[in-house]
């Protein structure tokens, strides 16, 4: 059967196009917003169809944090990546998801990803390497701190 040649109107389609995106994975209010805005879609349009999802429990900043967190922490991102990837994406403050890991969790996980990154040899003597190493777990969103842990913890365990 063919398409007919007639366009459908955005602002009809933006309830049916915003659960289409939801079937695919949990979306912020904001990311639905944009996606929805690019689509042409009013923003009056926008808002009174989000709200209703909302109300029906079909969009949940909260929830989508949650899955959120979840998903960047097995992915080997540290904690201020995570949370500068939510704030981007309009989810406020620190989930709980987030702030209930401890600072040693994440050394721990700054550990094992230099690890297999890079393996655990000392390089407390090579300082292009510390350096090379240390950015790397910056980058992923490691505080100095966490970073620094993790290249100490390493070395000492070698000496």
């Amino acid at each position: 059967m063919a398409k007919s040649g007639k366009k459908k109107d955005p602002n009809e389609q933006a309830p049916e196009t915003a659960l289409r995106l939801l079937a695919r994975r949990e979306h912020s209010r904001l990311e639905l917003t944009m996606k929805l805005r690019q689509r042409r879609v009013d923003d009056s349009v926008i808002e009174s169809v989000l709200d209703d999802f909302e109300d029906r429990g079909w969009l949940d900043d909260d929830r989508f944090a949650e899955v959120f967190v979840r998903q960047r922490m097995d992915a080997g991102y540290g904690p201020l990546k995570i949370q500068a990837d939510l704030q981007q994406r309009g989810v406020g403050g620190t989930p709980p998801e987030l702030a209930g890991v401890s600072d040693e969790h994440w050394a721990d996980m700054a550990i094992r990803l230099r690890e297999r990154r890079f393996g655990l040899t000392d390089i407390s003597d090579d300082w292009a390497e510390r350096q090379r190493q240390g950015g790397f777990l910056a980058r992923r969103g490691f505080s100095g701190e966490q970073v620094e842990r993790a290249l100490e913890v390493v070395r000492e365990s070698l000496e």
